[in-house]
Order: C-alpha cells, then sequence, then structure tokens
C-alpha cells in the first residue's frame, strides 16, 4: 500500500476520534412530529399542482414518511458497507487500514442506530427493511471483488447519491425543516465526508490501472448503478403516499415519477458526482427516475 494511501487511512482515523454517538448526541425529546422533516423544495410532489392542492398537513406528514422512507433505504445500504467491511479486516495490510476499517464499522453502525430510533421515537415505520432493494446494486454491494475497480466504482456512487440530499437538508432546511432532522443529517454528513473521501481515493488509485476499454466496458454497469441509486432514494414507494393519505400510491408515484421539478432537483443534487466520473472517462447518463 502506498505511503500517501497510508498517511490519508491515517489522517481519517484520527479525525474519527474521539467517537460522537449520535444516540447519545442528540436530544431525542425535542423531535417535532408536527414540522417539515424534508424542505417542501426535496419533497418529491413539490412544483406539481396536486401538490399545491394538498392540505399543509399532509404536505408535513408527506415529508416525514419521504424522509422515513430516505432513511430506511439508508439501513439497506449501510448494513451492506458493514458487511463487507467486516468481511475485509482479515485482508488489511497495516495497522492504519484496520484502524481506519474499524472507524467506519462503527459510523456506520451509528448511523443505522440513529435511524432506527428516530423511527421509535416518530412512530413512523414503513413495513419490510430489506424489501424494494435494487437487485444489480445490492448484488454487486454484497459480491462485488473487493478492492476492483467495479467495486469502488459502487461504493463511491453509493456513498454520494444519498450524501447529496442530507446535505441539502443540512443547508437548505433552516426556517422549515425540524431542527433534530438537520442535526441528525449534519451528524451524518461529517461522517461521510470521511468515507468518501476514502471511497475516492480508492476509486482514483483503481483506475490509474484501468485501461480505456476497461472503463468502457464498466460504463453500462456505471449507468445501472446511478439509475438504481437515484430510483431508491429519490423516488418513494408506494406506501409511503399511501401511509400519508395520498391513494393509490401508484397514481401519485408516477406523479412523482414524471415531474420536471423533481427531475431538475435530483440533476442538480447529482451534478457533482457525474462529473466526477465524467473526468475519469464514464460517460455516464444524466438519472432518470
Amino acid at each position: 500500500m502506498a505511503y500517501a494511501e497510508l498517511s490519508l487511512l491515517e489522517q481519517l482515523a484520527t479525525n474519527s476520534s474521539p467517537y460522537h454517538d449520535p444516540l447519545q448526541r442528540l436530544n431525542w425529546e425535542t423531535l417535532d412530529t408536527k414540522a417539515y422533516w424534508l424542505p417542501p423544495t426535496a419533497i418529491s410532489l413539490f412544483g406539481t399542482r396536486e401538490y399545491d392542492e394538498l392540505a399543509e398537513t399532509t404536505r408535513i406528514r408527506l415529508s416525514q414518511y419521504e424522509f422515513t422512507g430516505f432513511i430506511q433505504a439508508g439501513l439497506w445500504l449501510e448494513a451492506i458497507f458493514v458487511e463487507r467491511l467486516s468481511r475485509n479486516l482479515k485482508h488489511t495490510q497495516s495497522a492504519q487500514e484496520l484502524a481506519y476499517y474499524l472507524h467506519e464499522i462503527r459510523e456506520e453502525s451509528g448511523h443505522s442506530l440513529m435511524f432506527l430510533k428516530l423511527m421509535e421515537k416518530g412512530g413512523l415505520r414503513l413495513p419490510g427493511v430489506w424489501r424494494n432493494r435494487p437487485r444489480t446494486a445490492d448484488f454487486l454491494g454484497r459480491h462485488a471483488p473487493i478492492n476492483t475497480t467495479l467495486f469502488w466504482l459502487a461504493v463511491t456512487i453509493g456513498e454520494e447519491v444519498p450524501d447529496k440530499l442530507n446535505r441539502y437538508i443540512r443547508t437548505h432546511g433552516n426556517d422549515s425543516v425540524d431542527p433534530l432532522i438537520r442535526q441528525m443529517c449534519t451528524l451524518h454528513v461529517i461522517d461521510e465526508a470521511r468515507h468518501i473521501a476514502h471511497a475516492r481515493n480508492a476509486l482514483e488509485q483503481s483506475l490509474a490501472r484501468t485501461s480505456a476499454w476497461h472503463k468502457k466496458l464498466l460504463t453500462p454497469v456505471v449507468n445501472l448503478l446511478i439509475r438504481q441509486f437515484v430510483t431508491t432514494f429519490y423516488l418513494p414507494q408506494t406506501d409511503v403516499y399511501e401511509l400519508s393519505g395520498l391513494n393509490p400510491g401508484r397514481q401519485w408515484r408516477e406523479i412523482a415519477r414524471h415531474n420536471p421539478a423533481r427531475r431538475e432537483f435530483i440533476q442538480a443534487c447529482l451534478n457533482p458526482s457525474l462529473n466526477l466520473l465524467r473526468g475519469h472517462g464514464f460517460a455516464v447518463k444524466d438519472p432518470a427516475l
């Protein structure tokens, strides 16, 4: 392992100390179940005539269930990260690498416990944590050979796609979103900044050894991963709408799917990640629902 990579891992592990347990850091008693949990502009129906006609209480409820769906998808993804990191511990080549992975496992586990605590305190839960997961992304996340270009592409895309929504909530929710939710997103973003820095560095190291024709072969898989992660994190399932009082859920999901404002929102969130991949030679498409 190169000295520069070891130095980065040591720096990231140092920045993870001391550990800030979100279960203890957050004041759960302040959670407001009558406030928005997403900025209105981040709600899937925002910008449509149908959204404008909804009562304020329904909009708030929808924001809460959409955020719950978002973090439930996060439970699935972080379970994959913890699983792969744990399996990779025996293959670590240095104390710095081992320490960093242990820090990341602790942080990802803390995020998942934070999500479960929010569902408990808010009284909101969607049926089936592991259902409706994207098959290709799930398979590659669990089985792609470790430390390959494909593996680090999947990790980088999987880390960056939801991170962009967390960052949006953090920066655009000042006047509308419950402060506890914003604090949750802030804690998550801080930890994920380290995870993304490591994933990007590992991807760059791998891409330095990847030929142009190999990148071309990988591009369809990259586009599929982007589409599946975008759908998972940015297009709520039908039960999100139905539990918010919008029936039938399938009809409302189609309204969100074809909502031009939603597509623009997703595009703006993901442009930095798409530009990163394009800069590395991948002909990635704009995200589609």
